[in-house]
């Protein structure tokens, strides 16, 4: 299913580009004895669309090569405040601000350790009875 719709589009594509080179018409005129510069013209785009299309496909590699590398080292960070409620000991009600340093993709830089948590297991005393 994928392959027909890729030919299609192509096919759509290699049209499109048949008709705009089509209506072009050099600003001289040439014989068809001597159609020398109207050929010379034809090589010479072509050659310069496979070569700038080459160009370009080698500086698009590098600058996805160059941000694939980059990205491990960014440091992009930012602040997130996240409120929590305490009750204070004469009985009053705050709000209190917890500031939290996160990464580009709102990781916590330094994480909070995580409180020990309590375990139900019962010691054993007698091995095998």
């Amino acid at each position: 299913m994928k392959n027909k719709h890729s030919i299609k589009i192509c096919s759509i594509a290699g049209l499109l580009a048949l008709l705009c080179t089509g209506c072009a018409s050099p600003s001289y005129t040439t014989t068809p004895y001597q159609p020398g510069p109207v050929v010379g013209r034809a090589i010479g785009a072509g050659a310069g669309a496979v070569v700038g299309n080459a160009a370009g496909a080698v500086v698009g590699a590098g600058e996805g090569l160059v941000g694939g590398i980059a990205a491990p080292f960014d440091t992009t960070t930012h602040i997130v405040r996240r409120w929590h409620t305490e009750i204070m000991p004469d009985g009053r009600t705050i709000q209190v601000p917890e500031d939290i340093l996160v990464d580009a993709n709102g990781r916590p830089v330094n994480p909070p350790p995580q409180p020990p948590q309590p375990t139900n297991a019962q010691p054993t005393t007698n091995f095998g009875r």
